[in-house]
């Protein structure tokens, strides 16, 4: 029996791991969606009619019309004129080194193989994933731009859940839930709509919070708070316009509070302290929540009110002279947010 168990062990290689199990359950292949013949089959719905007209309209030119491969929904291919498209303004703000490469490299490879993603608006037409291509083909003075045009305009807040290439900064994807969700309640009906129903454009609910903290100082170090908004902040049934505006008092307070944490720093400045993770430490040190145990399977939850009133008070009381260096290392070594 003990030579048994020997042999067992000595067939297994040292340091051989076991292989995780992917928690992703795996579609069969070929299970979802149409087939490739079935892309044009029948005659297209009453919108994409109306869509093929607005565009003929426009001065624009349909190339065809096709149902998309995973839902089978209608799409219309066409070739706009590129003064009748815009970015939607809830997006990431332009990057002007990247348009500037893209109208670089463009000529170089002769054509515009790329097309852009756009809903129809009264105005002509918007694209939630474009702003980029759009810049880079005015600044090579092109006349025209090749389309994917879908007539939900419910798409325009969705497709950018699929923007995954470049990762968004904190400040980038704050800046663009804050203004997907001014959209959104600009527009009245979706204002009435619960908040929950955005789970997946909005990603989290700490985004509107620090958006509209980044909408009244462009430096703020949303990083350094990102843990404790996480915490106090949570979806809801309650219509999206009433959280927007829950949202826009809570970023007062959060505010008021940096104000008091950047005097926080200045005095560990003033003791010869120089980093970057300054900030970070001072939050931690004022963070009421970071002793609280998480129950298995239970996020921490707390309230916003109570947390930021504890953290005001322990900023305003401040004692620099109880930091040390190896405070400051630690925070480095853990990779907190720095300074922004």
């Amino acid at each position: 029996m003990a030579e048994a168990k020997k042999k067992a062990v000595a067939k297994k290689p040292a340091g051989e791991k076991k292989p995780r199990a992917s928690k992703k359950p795996r579609a069969a292949p070929g299970s979802a969606g149409i087939a490739a013949t079935e892309a044009v089959d029948g005659a297209p719905p009453s919108e994409i009619t109306a869509v093929e007209k607005q565009i003929a309209d426009a001065g624009g030119a349909v190339i065809g019309h096709y149902r998309e491969p995973l839902g089978g929904h209608w799409c219309v291919f066409a070739m706009l004129p590129l003064d009748q498209v815009e970015p939607t303004p809830y997006q990431r703000e332009l990057s002007k080194a990247h348009a500037e490469r893209l109208a670089t490299v463009i000529p170089k490879v002769g054509r515009f193989l790329d097309p852009i993603v756009t809903v129809p608006t009264p105005e002509g037409f918007r694209s939630p994933n474009g702003m980029h291509r759009i810049s880079a083909m005015r600044t090579l003075g092109a006349k025209a731009i090749t389309a994917l045009v879908v007539p939900d305009p419910e798409v325009a807040f969705r497709i950018l859940a699929l923007n995954t290439e470049k990762a968004h900064n904190l400040r980038d994807k704050s800046l663009e839930v804050v203004r997907m969700v001014r959209a959104l309640v600009a527009d009245g009906v979706n204002g009435k709509r619960p908040y929950s129903d955005f789970q997946l454009e909005l990603e989290s609910p700490a985004f509107l919070t620090i958006g509209v903290c980044y909408e009244q100082n462009g430096r703020y170090s949303g990083g350094a708070y990102l843990s404790v908004v996480n915490k106090c902040e949570e979806w809801s049934d309650r219509p999206l316009k009433e959280v927007l505006a829950v949202s826009e008092k809570h970023a007062e307070r959060l505010l008021e509070l940096d104000e008091l944490v950047n005097a926080a720093v200045a005095k560990l400045k003033a003791q010869g302290f120089q980093s970057g993770y300054l900030k970070p430490v001072v939050v931690a040190r004022i963070n009421p929540l970071r002793w609280i145990k998480a129950k298995p399977g239970q996020p921490i939850k707390a309230e916003f009110d109570k947390t930021i009133d504890k953290m005001i008070e322990s900023a305003r009381s401040f004692d620099a002279s109880k930091v040390k260096e190896s405070d400051i290392a630690a925070a480095a070594a853990m990779g907190g947010s720095a300074e922004e």
